[in-house]
């Protein structure tokens, strides 16, 4: 799909693939050979970067087997890693023979190093200054976030959010952080695994235009119904007032 636009149009794109690493999916299969999956890595990385704007910004989600392997490619195309995110999640997979593992990375890209959007006011959090130690030093908009990243747990099978037809599903509140850093009201947000539709439920909230690219028809349906659901809780909010 994306293979075929002629100019430019993300202003933001955010993008959490498989990670192969076995996975049940609807129409995808999630175990490539690892020279496969490199290579299909570097192809979807490629188109993304070619419909990202001069002044867009690319946030790709990765496992450990791989997240090498993301920025070497993203120095071949030419992008500049601003952040190296981990984001730690409660409810991480329990093992037997090593240690449990409760994060993913998340890497922080834009295309040009000095021309990017970042609202940094609308992610600020508060400090410890402010919190504990009353400190009149501390900024009373509060403190930038780090980038180790723990205030978001993992959507697990019991959490109201979750929607249950989708194997990994991305939480909200880590979403519209990233919208709301590095996209402004109006802007285009490009989610090329679309998967279970969080990524265009949070820039619908926030006011984005969206476009999400999935293979499987069953998670387009469930994900236009989620969108149609939240619009209309949202419409009947706005009546009540």
């Amino acid at each position: 799909m994306l293979g075929k636009i002629k100019k430019p149009f993300a202003d933001l794109i955010f993008a959490d693939p498989p990670f192969n690493i076995g996975y049940k999916y609807d129409k995808y299969h999630d175990k490539r050979k690892r020279e496969s999956y490199i290579a299909w890595t570097k192809e979807w990385m490629t188109v993304c970067k070619k419909v990202l704007k001069p002044n867009g910004s690319f946030y790709i989600a990765i496992g450990d087997e791989y997240a090498a392997n993301v920025k070497v490619i993203a120095d071949e195309l030419d992008l500049f890693i601003r952040n190296w995110i981990i984001w730690h999640y409660t409810f991480g997979q329990q093992t037997k023979d090593k240690f449990a593992r409760s994060h993913t990375h998340i890497f922080y890209f834009v295309n040009d190093r000095k021309n990017f959007t970042f609202n940094n006011k609308t992610v600020r959090v508060p400090s410890a200054r402010q919190l504990v130690y009353n400190d009149k030093r501390a900024n009373p908009a509060g403190k930038m976030p780090d980038d180790v990243w723990d205030g978001f747990s993992r959507v697990c099978g019991t959490f109201k959010e979750r929607e249950g037809w989708h194997p990994c599903q991305m939480p909200e509140n880590l979403l519209k952080r990233i919208i709301q850093a590095c996209s402004n009201p109006g802007d285009c947000v490009l989610d090329p695994f679309s998967g279970s539709g969080t990524t265009a439920v949070a820039a619908y909230q926030l006011g984005r235009n969206y476009v999400g690219i999935e293979i499987s028809g069953e998670y387009v349906k469930n994900t236009n119904k989620r969108l149609a659901e939240f619009k209309k809780q949202q419409s009947e909010m706005l009546f009540q007032k």
